[in-house]
């Protein structure tokens, strides 16, 4: 979503741009004609054709086009890390001379990186990764993952961007009803990273009355796993599993909710903060969500630490003080749409192109 957003705001502002990627959707192909440019959203874009169908997606045909593509007065943007396409197009816009910039999308998190990166990857990064990333200027989305890419490279340059969110028509907020019944909502991807193990086991111990609902997908196993999990606590029957949500619903279950919690280990960004927020609906946040500074400078919600004890201390003064909420509900959208500004953020990106465009 962030990377479609931004490829058609930059073509607003009358910079020529195209986009070129395989044809991977999952395990699947996107029904596109390979090789053949066609218009999406107002954006050029060509899909090139994959060999291997897992996260690596080699892509001859890609390469072959990026070698042509990449000539010293064009800059290439990639998009994050540790896939193949992403991996050899650094390699060959760097050996084209053509100004490079890396948007690594989490992928070089210090949790990513320690937590998920096997020896062969981290000799991989040491001999191969490290040489072309340091000759790559790098956009982040948070003053967090600005310090995770610090602590393993120096890169030619890094700046500071927040993504593109696409928001719900602005509303007025209004006053949300408890009923003391207290509806507690997960949107994400449902996957070991987000904490929602550490979340279960902090609602087991939370008085009042309250609901959870989880919206998002993951791999069965895990799902079940969870849902073993739910059991085992008790908390099963308070718990509703939608699914991935579409555009069209996304907000209006985001509206329906008093808080939305993301307790993750590790989030560069978090898209999600932002969209509830913009529908009045006030977060929780783990610390190691790359918005907690942004969500505790606004007062737009709560920060805790990874730990039972912090959240579970922070629902107990949430349940205990439902006007904090409306507080956060009747200030938030106001907030969201004027830093988020479309214009605004485009200006900081057109400024990030031209400042490489400058050194050239």
């Amino acid at each position: 979503m962030s990377v479609s957003k931004l490829s058609e705001e930059l073509v607003k502002v009358g910079r020529d741009l195209e986009v070129i990627c395989t044809t991977a959707n999952g395990k699947g192909e996107l029904p596109v004609t390979p090789g053949n440019q066609t218009m999406v959203d107002g954006v050029r874009v060509t899909y090139y054709k994959r060999l291997t169908k897992d996260h690596s997606h080699f892509s001859p045909a890609l390469y072959s086009a990026l070698w042509k593509k990449a000539t010293p007065d064009t800059i290439v943007h990639i998009q994050a890390w540790w896939n193949l396409v992403s991996v050899f197009s650094c390699a060959i816009s760097l050996l084209r001379g053509a100004p490079t910039v890396i948007s690594a999308r989490g992928t070089l998190s210090s949790y990513s990186f320690n937590n998920r990166t096997s020896l062969p990857k981290k000799l991989f990064h040491l001999f191969i990764g490290r040489p072309l990333l340091k000759r790559s200027h790098f956009h982040v989305t948070s003053e967090k993952e600005k310090q995770d890419i610090l602590n393993l490279i120096n890169p030619k340059s890094i700046s500071v961007i927040p993504n593109f969110v696409r928001l719900p028509t602005p509303a007025v907020s209004q006053k949300k009803d408890f009923d003391n019944n207290f509806k507690f909502l997960f949107l994400s991807r449902v996957e070991e990273k987000k904490g929602i193990e550490l979340l279960f086991e902090s609602l087991a111990n939370l008085r009042g009355k309250w609901t959870l609902t989880i919206a998002g997908t993951g791999l069965a196993d895990y799902v079940e796993e969870l849902k073993t999990l739910s059991d085992k606590l008790n908390i099963a029957d308070k718990i509703a599993w939608v699914g991935h949500l579409d555009n069209e619903v996304k907000f209006d279950v985001m509206k329906s909710h008093h808080l939305m919690i993301l307790p993750s280990f590790d989030e560069n960004f978090a898209n999600v903060v932002i969209e509830c927020l913009a529908v009045g609906t006030p977060v929780l946040i783990s610390e190691n969500v790359g918005l907690a500074d942004y969500v505790k400078a606004n007062n737009l919600g709560w920060v805790c630490k990874r730990s039972m004890d912090s959240i579970l201390q922070n629902l107990n003064y949430i349940i205990a003080n439902p006007s904090a909420l409306n507080y956060v509900n009747s200030i938030a959208p106001g907030i969201i749409y004027n830093d988020f500004k479309e214009d605004n953020i485009i200006e900081l990106y057109k400024e990030l192109y031209t400042n490489i465009e400058n050194t050239l």
